[in-house]
Order: structure tokens, then C-alpha cells, then sequence
């Protein structure tokens, strides 16, 4: 098979983004292409003044490197099929992978081709046969942790290739290594079959998961019992065999990859006939639920059980730090469960869209009209203002800023008492108290 030299990637959104762009600054010899049905979306990654469509650090420099040169994004999609000897294709989320999206991408691939492809799924979903040409299909799942997805991409513990162990397979697994193998040393690209493949990717995901919720199930018994999760997590972390990483307790996990690769691994246990493992697995998501509803009740039962006509100001909405994505965001279940107690919440995010709030907001609550969820919410454009006149502050997003803000202004813009909870292990209690506000952080057996 000849090398590759044209690449398409069939989806501009934060796998699809910054993969490619990183291929593209990489191997400035192949030619790659981002293409997507989104008009708009096309268009920020082609914006003159580099307004792109997703925030990532690092993904601005790149893009600059790269777009006009070998770089190009664009809403044809079936050019840049037929052109491509490699395409790139995604997938979406849900309970047991939204296929459809799959299909449709590999169904036009299909339709299109009129040569021989490589076909690079985060699925494994083969595509059709069309009568005249093959397509070879690997699997390539991503492991960026969004925030640091650039570096992730430059820097890779490994990278993933499954494909079908036929000389055929091989053949093109071996195309795809070439490409990577342009900055990453090849004893990091890992080939293996393509069950093999998309299992690590659900095995990987789903046990960082379950670290999560299981300090964050230590962090109830913390609280119940004076201990101090800090100091336990920082203790078991000390042995080499766990490691200090991931043992970070929160107000629970967020994202599109957590919960929707547990939720993969949970129906595919269901339809492989075995329930107790399906049942492992769906408890480490039941635990982070669990975690979100019982930091918000900390809240209402702090504030005198009740913090009806009471306002809230939550600070972050992102699902993490340094992104603006707000998948599965833990913020979004805090405020809505503010709102179902009928509190007034001021919201807070640097980089999340306000459009993206009202939109999270809306499907949180499908029953509330919008004209009425404005009047119960403000968002507010900086961390001060988001602050004022509120009765509590809850940290959601361990944004750096959070722990930077001036706490003194804080206080005096506060009705008093002044509440303070901490959902992130963000902030220095003592000296939040010493100021004068009564600060609950989570993890933490202490009293107000």
C-alpha cells in the first residue's frame, strides 16, 4: 500500500479538532482536511482572527502553524472522500454508543469512495462494502484529557491501533503507524486487534472512572467521621502500586467520556449475559451521581434547610478546568437542583458560552420555558460580580482563578452569614474563615 498523503477527518468537533490539526503540524507532508456539515463550525476554524469553535490550550498555535499550509477545513465532505487515501471518522455518545452517527459517516463513505480507503473508526463498526473498492478498517480510540489534549497529542503515553489480524489489516495498520511514528517513537504505538483495541479504550476510561468515584465515596465517610480526604488520598497514593493520580476527591467526574464508555462497557456486559459484571461497573456511575446529589443537599441543609429566594453563585460551569466543554458537568446538576429548591443562581465561567449555559439549562430542566429560567438565573461576567449579594458560594470548576480572586471583596459584596462550599479542594479554608465566611469543603469532616 502506498503511503498516505491525504487525510480527511469526517467531524471538526474536540476529537476530530485538535487530532488532525496535531497530524497536520506533524507531517506537513500529507495534506489533511476537517470536515463538517456545521457551516458555523467551519467557519470559527477558518476565522481570520482564530476564534475557534472549541477551547483547548495550545490549539490556537497550532492551527495557526498549520491551517493554509496543510491544514483545511471545509463542508464538503464528499471531496474530500474521494480524495483521501486515509479518513478519520467519530462517534457519538449515549447508553450503548450512539451508532448513528457511524453509520451515517460510514454509510457516505461508502457512497462516495471510488478508490481504496483506510477507514480509521473510534468504533467497531465495519463499513460497507462497496462494489468497487475496499475498505480497510482500523481502530484508533483517542485518550486525550481535554484541557491538556495538545500536550496529550505531542506527548502520548501510546498510541492505539487495532485492526484485523489479515495481511490486509496488518497492511493497513502498518499505513497508520507510519503517520504517527513522524513524532511518536514507535515502541509507544501499540497494534493489536480490533476487539482488543476498542476494549482498552473502555477499560481505560472506565477504571480512571472508578478511582474517582471510589475516593469520592471516601470522601462521604470523611466527612461522616472528621477524617480529612486530602490526607487519606495522599496516604494511599503513597503506595506504588495505587499512585497518587485520579485520587482527587470532587463533586463528581464529568465529560463525554466517562459515563458514556461505562455505559458502553455496562450494555455491552448486558448483551454478552453477564449482569453482576454489567452491575460492577453501572455502580461507579451511580456513586457519581450520588456524590452531585448529596453536595447539593450539603448546601441546602447548611443554609438552614431551605435556600428558597436565597441566591446561590456558582462559580464554573465546565465539567473541568481548562475547557469550555460542559458535557456531563457536574455544575449543571448543582444549579439545577437549586432551581427545583427555587433559589436565585448567579453562574460563572470563563470560557463557557452563555448561549451553552441557557442550552445546558433548558435540557436540565425540559419543563421550565426559558423566559422563566432567566428570571432565576443570572450570568454574570466575572467571578466578583457572580458573587454579589449571594448568600453562598459553591465552587463547581477548579478554575486557577477561583483560588486567586480577592475572598476580601468577596465577603463584603455577601449577605451575611457568608457561606462557602468547596466542591474542588480549590480553596484555603483557614483562610477564607479567618476573613469570616463559613466554608465547607468537601471531604472534610469539619464543622462550621
Amino acid at each position: 500500500m502506498p503511503a498516505v498523503t491525504k487525510v480527511c477527518c469526517i467531524g471538526a468537533g474536540y476529537v476530530g479538532g485538535p487530532t488532525c490539526a496535531v497530524i497536520a503540524l506533524k507531517c506537513p507532508h500529507i495534506k489533511v482536511t476537517i470536515v463538517d456539515l456545521n457551516q458555523s463550525r467551519i467557519d470559527a476554524w477558518n476565522s481570520p482572527d482564530y476564534t475557534l469553535p472549541i477551547y483547548e490550550p495550545g490549539l490556537e498555535d497550532v492551527v495557526r502553524q498549520a491551517r493554509g499550509r496543510n491544514l483545511f477545513f471545509s463542508t464538503d465532505i464528499d471531496g474530500s472522500i474521494q480524495e483521501a487515501d486515509l479518513i478519520f471518522s467519530g462517534v457519538g455518545a449515549g447508553f450503548a454508543a450512539d451508532l448513528n452517527y457511524v453509520e451515517s459517516a460510514t454509510r457516505r463513505i461508502a457512497k462516495v469512495a471510488t478508490s481504496n480507503k483506510i477507514v480509521v473508526e473510534k468504533s467497531t463498526v465495519s463499513a460497507n462494502s462497496s462494489p468497487n473498492c475496499r475498505f480497510d478498517i482500523l481502530s484508533n480510540p483517542e485518550f486525550l484529557a481535554e484541557g491538556t489534549a495538545i500536550n496529550d497529542l505531542f506527548k502520548p503515553d501510546r498510541v492505539l491501533i487495532g485492526s484485523l489480524q489479515t495481511p490486509e489489516g496488518i497492511t493497513a495498520s502498518n499505513a497508520l503507524v507510519e503517520i504517527y511514528a513522524n513524532w511518536v517513537p514507535k515502541e509507544q504505538i501499540l497494534t493489536v486487534g480490533l476487539w482488543s483495541s476498542e476494549l482498552s479504550k473502555l477499560a481505560a476510561n472506565a477504571m480512571l472512572a472508578q478511582r474517582i468515584s471510589s475516593v469520592n465515596a471516601l470522601s462521604a465517610i470523611c466527612e461522616a467521621t472528621g477524617a480529612n480526604i486530602d490526607e487519606v488520598a495522599h496516604a494511599v497514593g503513597y503506595d506504588s502500586r495505587i499512585g497518587p493520580k485520579f485520587l482527587r476527591a470532587s463533586v463528581g467526574f464529568g465529560g463525554s467520556c466517562f459515563q458514556k464508555d461505562i455505559l458502553n462497557l455496562v450494555y455491552l456486559s448486558e448483551s454478552l449475559h453477564l449482569p453482576e459484571v454489567a452491575a460492577y461497573w453501572k455502580q461507579v456511575v451511580i456513586m457519581n451521581e450520588y456524590q452531585k446529589r448529596r453536595f447539593s443537599k450539603t448546601v441546602v441543609d447548611t443554609l438552614f434547610n431551605t435556600i428558597t429566594g436565597k441566591r446561590i453563585a456558582v462559580l464554573g460551569f465546565a465539567f473541568k478546568a481548562d475547557t469550555g466543554d460542559t458535557r456531563e458537568s457536574p455544575a449543571i446538576t448543582l444549579v439545577r437542583d437549586f432551581l427545583l429548591e427555587k433559589a436565585h443562581v448567579s453562574i460563572y465561567d470563563p470560557q463557557v458560552e452563555h448561549t451553552q449555559i441557557w442550552q445546558d439549562l433548558s435540557e436540565a430542566l425540559p419543563l421550565v420555558p426559558l423566559h422563566s429560567l432567566q428570571k432565576q438565573v443570572h450570568i454574570a461576567s466575572s467571578a466578583l460580580d457572580c458573587c454579589k449579594n449571594a448568600e453562598a458560594v459553591v465552587i463547581a470548576t477548579e478554575w486557577r482563578e477561583f483560588r486567586e480572586i480577592d475572598w476580601e471583596a468577596v465577603y463584603r459584596g455577601m449577605n451575611k452569614p457568608a457561606f462557602v462550599f468547596d466542591g474542588r479542594l480549590l480553596i484555603d479554608a483557614q483562610k477564607l474563615r479567618s476573613i469570616g465566611f463559613k466554608v465547607t469543603v468537601i471531604g472534610r469532616g469539619e464543622r462550621l
